[in-house]
């Protein structure tokens, strides 16, 4: 379990950090693991609220400690912050999801769609489903005149009677059924009934011809993905799977090639946050090699490192109908970005690619840039922050962005780009670039010089929402400077609450030398090559 931890020297820490340790709070808490095998898995909005009571809690813990000590520098007060929130955290994992009892609540309530086609019960409040309530929920299935093509038991926790009362009904109608979506459908239930009721749902829609398929945020593991076994071997047709937090492991992600029998109509394949690992990539590889029809694919927070990553890649060149790309916050590294780029070449549709944190580095990155530039004329996104980027890759990712008129939203955060891969992205952004919406170049070791420029090329464009260079070493007068640049639309410009403009000096003059650096990066700038894609 990986607990929150404070990045900051002093206390309190600004709101930005504080949302985002929120987020990271309601990742752990929605993450498969033993204790959650144990007490059962939150859902994404359980989650979500328990982790904002959590760390308002361990807030107000830590400001009266500080308070007592106002002459420290704020240490201590981000331990008991780190120690309430991780106790606080802890208790409500061993809690675990709660089924809202309200007596006025009947189970129709659950219903959040019933048309004669859909039949959805994923409705707040997330409730356990015993038998009474499954019959009288599911008895609508079977109504005359209607034909349900798609159903969603999501949000809901069924137990074993439960499962025994569907399977019939479900077993009738399964022929008409297209679309199936069980994501998280057995929160709570020890795992021997978990996997008892997987297996009576799998077996009462095997051989179901089905487009859509969501076994997300069940803690399958390999067993989960057996249990399932008769449904998935069954499918000839799938066109959309997934398989997001499921705890699929290298064991699960091969079991899942093994029993899934053909592939060749996939067109989303997604496995988010699951600890695949490299072993398990390559299985990934293997269904991925056989789908040629792929336009969505997302591999991202799955432990993946070199090998997994190099074996994506090469698998992706056989996808010539890609539209989106989703790899973030693996451990892949220069050799797998390299691969990537062999298969880039392939992605004429391609409209958004995510390959942040992926420790690219420049060499990684340049190779990227350079194959994107020749493929993708249509991205719109482009995200490919936290990855050591340096201003000597500035020049490719600039040559590349310059030749991306339809782009919307440009990520190159959490890198280390400083003011002259700073002005190079505004050279490239300055012409046409009329559908840009958000331009992210936080963290990147800019100062005023950089931060001028990037305002000054994005501010007249008509879609923009977001400029975000919050987190460099932007000088106050620098700041003034933006903000003036923005003074007829201040909303668009983002936080700058965590700049700081006594950052580190990374050269031996210091800002004083921002003016001449300037002038000398923009000589830099007439040996760039912009092209625009005819």
């Amino acid at each position: 379990m990986e607990f929150p931890t404070l990045s900051v020297k002093l206390w309190p820490p600004t709101q930005s950090i504080r949302l985002k340790l929120v987020d990271r709070m309601t990742k752990n808490l929605v993450t498969p693991s033993i204790w959650s095998r144990k007490y059962g898995l939150l859902s994404q909005k359980e989650a979500e609220e328990d982790a904002k009571q959590i760390e308002a809690a361990a807030f107000d813990a830590a400001n009266q400690h500080f308070a007592k000590e106002p002459d420290g520098d704020g240490s201590s007060a981000v331990q008991v912050y780190a120690k309430e929130s991780s106790r606080l955290m802890i208790e409500v994992i061993k809690r675990g999801p709660v089924a809202k009892v309200d007596g006025e609540l009947s189970i129709l309530d659950k219903l959040k769609e019933y048309d004669g086609t859909t039949f959805d019960i994923s409705g707040d409040p997330r409730k356990e489903i015993g038998a009474g309530d499954a019959e009288k929920l599911l008895k609508l299935l079977k109504e005359p005149g209607r034909k349900y093509t798609r159903i969603c038991f999501s949000n809901t926790s069924f137990g074993r009677e439960a499962a025994l009362v569907a399977e019939p009904i479900l077993s009738s109608i399964k022929n008409q059924l297209t679309e199936v979506d069980l994501s998280d459908f057995v929160a709570g239930r020890p795992e021997e009934e978990a996997l008892e009721v997987m297996n009576i749902f799998s077996l009462a829609l095997e051989g179901s011809e089905l487009r859509y398929l969501n076994l997300s945020n069940n803690a399958l593991g390999e067993k989960g993905i057996r249990a399932f076994g008769a449904l998935l071997k069954s499918q000839h047709n799938l066109e959309e799977l997934y398989l997001i937090n499921d705890g699929i492991s290298e064991e699960a992600a091969k079991a899942v090639c093994e029993l899934i029998p053909s592939t060749d109509k996939l067109s989303v394949l997604q496995f988010h946050n699951n600890m695949t690992g490299d072993e398990g990539a390559i299985a990934i590889s293997n269904i991925v090699n056989n789908s040629p029809l792929l336009e969505d694919f997302r591999c991202s927070s799955t432990r993946v490192e070199s090998e997994g990553g190099i074996a994506l890649g090469k698998a992706l060149g056989k996808c010539n109908h890609l539209k989106k790309l989703d790899l973030r916050d693996n451990m892949f590294g220069v050799d797998a970005g390299l691969a990537l780029s062999e298969a880039l070449s392939a992605f004429s549709d391609l409209s958004e690619i995510y390959l942040s944190y992926l420790n690219l580095e420049d060499e990684g990155c340049i190779a990227l840039a350079n194959a994107l530039k020749e493929s993708a004329p249509s991205l719109e996104v482009l995200d490919m922050a936290g990855n050591e980027i340096t201003a000597k890759a500035a020049p490719a990712l600039a040559s590349c962005i310059a030749s991306k008129q339809f782009l919307a939203k440009l990520n190159l955060g959490e890198n280390e780009l400083k003011d002259e891969g700073a002005i190079l992205i505004a050279k490239a952004l300055e012409e046409g670039h009329g559908q840009l919406c958000e331009v992210d170049m936080n963290t990147n070791l800019i100062r005023r010089a950089g931060a001028r420029r990037l305002a000054t090329a994005v501010v007249g464009k008509p879609g923009l929402t977001l400029l975000n260079i919050n987190g460099n070493y932007i000088s106050d007068e620098g700041i003034d400077e933006v903000k003036d640049i923005f003074k007829n639309c201040l909303n668009v410009l983002g936080p700058l609450d965590e700049n700081d403009p006594e950052g580190e000096d990374y050269d031996d003059d210091g800002e004083e030398q921002s003016g001449h650096d300037e002038l000398e990066l923009e000589s830099k700038l007439k040996g760039l090559e912009i092209k625009q894609e005819e």
